[in-house]
């Protein structure tokens, strides 16, 4: 569970780009931009402008499917949707195992505290151009753990840089660590919090994926994993850091009305600048360790299908696990639509078992850790569509949804500063809710066997036409 091992897999594999000389401010963040919009490798960025040789930035690291397989043990052409298959396979068979505590770890080469902290050491990027500051947190972890019940959180946040021992954290409404931070504020008390900016991405995905309320993310990872993550205990929170990651903090967040600052803006995932600029919580950072030449992993929000990350797969792996997990049958395949910034637009393939059973599937889908979210279509597709196909998934949505029957709206549902649809005055309000769109693309359950046919060669016909004539054929 070693980042630059990744990074060595990425270069066998001919999945990584060595660019050197960028400017933290704003080149290496339209570089990042420019080379995801193209398909293109993987980004290692040394030699950055007013910083020392080695001290490094990642970013795109799992943007690809292809990258995300091989980070997760896949052939790496392996098709869409079977490696969603395949990653509800391993949830499904997923056995937690707690982290193991060591005494060493390469987090520990470098360690500086108090009045020896400055994070101005390091290249930090300014990721867009109308960003409030620079944002060391977009491939992070921001680690907690809960006052009252003990267990410990690690969750995907959002953190600003405002000076040499200061940071921003705004985490959305409702969000495991927005939740914890808040019981140690109920008791007057700051909350202990550590920061990771740089892990092996099979460290940092249990991190963004919706793990339920008290189940540990580090276990999870070491379920993924099928081995125990070694983690060190924090010298200054006791909390426990990944012993192999590549640069970390420890410090505290106090109550907002104690200390708060200017946050934002940031340019967000739905690919707009929806939650603008506000007063957030800080971290006041007392220890900083990390690797002789640090790389900080970066995943910055870009305007979809532009990801950085394919948090797309993840989720929609997630979600097929949770339908199947309410004993929900017939399920074929999920997707969400990269278009849609991995939440907005989900799919799923079902086989019709019953009547009413593709409006259960939309509903289960958009109530699950995964899909509640900032969420906005569910479509429900038949078993020979392919979800991960928008244009099948269109012709799906154009041919077998009558509006007038099969599509309804789901008001009150939970989403965030972040989505742009959102009023600013019901933002000022706190209220920070949105529609949800069900779009059941089916044939209708009751006559579903006297909907026409479809016009298209079976798979038997054309495998025949592919062996005698293939070899005239391009493809």
């Amino acid at each position: 569970m070693d980042l630059r091992a990744f990074i060595s897999q990425l270069e066998a594999l001919n999945e990584l780009k060595v660019v050197e000389g960028a400017d933290w401010n704003l080149e290496i963040g339209a570089i990042t931009e420019l080379s995801d919009e193209r398909n293109g490798p993987a980004l290692l960025f040394d030699c950055i402008k007013d910083y020392p040789p080695g001290y490094r930035v990642t970013s795109n690291l799992t943007a690809t499917p292809r990258r995300l397989a091989a980070a997760l043990g896949f052939p790496p052409d392996i098709a869409n949707i079977e490696l969603v298959r395949r990653m509800r396979d391993r949830f499904k068979e997923l056995r937690p195992i707690p982290p193991t505590y060591v005494e060493h770890g390469s987090i520990l080469e470098e360690v500086y505290r108090e009045e020896e902290v400055n994070l101005l050491n390091f290249p930090f990027p300014k990721w867009h151009e109308y960003d409030g500051g620079r944002y060391p947190g977009t491939a992070d972890m921001v680690i907690m753990r809960d006052p009252q019940d003990g267990w410990v959180n690690v969750g995907t946040y959002r953190v600003q840089l405002h000076d040499r021992n200061t940071l921003g954290l705004y985490i959305s409404p409702g969000h495991h660590g927005r939740l914890i931070r808040e019981r140690y504020w109920a008791e007057g008390k700051s909350c202990p919090v550590a920061i990771v900016f740089g892990a092996h991405p099979l460290v940092w995905i249990p991190s963004y994926l919706g793990i339920p309320w008290g189940a540990e993310e580090y276990a999870f990872t070491g379920g993924l994993i099928g081995e125990s993550l070694p983690v060190i205990r924090g010298d200054y929170t006791g909390l426990p850091l990944p012993a192999l990651a590549e640069i970390a903090i420890e410090g505290d967040c106090p109550p907002p009305q104690v200390e708060s600052r200017e946050e934002g803006p940031f340019g967000e995932a739905p690919g707009y600048y929806g939650s603008g600029e506000r007063r957030e919580p800080v971290v006041r950072v007392k220890r900083v360790m990390h690797r002789h030449d640090p790389i900080i992993t970066g995943a910055p929000p870009m305007r979809p299908p532009s990801s950085g990350h394919a948090h797309y797969i993840m989720r929609a792996s997630n979600i097929w696990h949770e339908l199947e997990g309410l004993g929900i049958p017939g399920i074929r395949g999920v997707w969400n639509m990269r278009a849609g910034s991995s939440r907005f637009i989900s799919v799923i393939s079902i086989e019709q078992k019953y009547a009413g059973h593709a409006r259960q599937v939309a509903m289960a889908a958009m109530s699950g850790a995964d899909g509640a979210y900032l969420g906005r279509f569910v479509i429900v597709v038949d078993d020979d569509i392919d979800p991960s196909n928008h244009e099948d998934v269109l012709w799906a949505v154009a041919t077998r949804c009558d509006p007038a029957t099969a599509m309804e709206i789901v008001n009150g549902c939970w989403s965030g500063p972040l989505d742009p649809t959102i009023p600013p005055e019901r933002k000022a309000r706190g209220d920070l809710t949105n529609s949800r769109a069900v779009i059941l693309a089916v044939r209708p359950y009751h006559w579903r066997k006297d909907f026409p046919k479809v016009n298209r060669a079976s798979d038997a016909l054309r495998a025949r036409t592919m062996e005698k004539w293939g070899y005239l054929l391009s493809f």
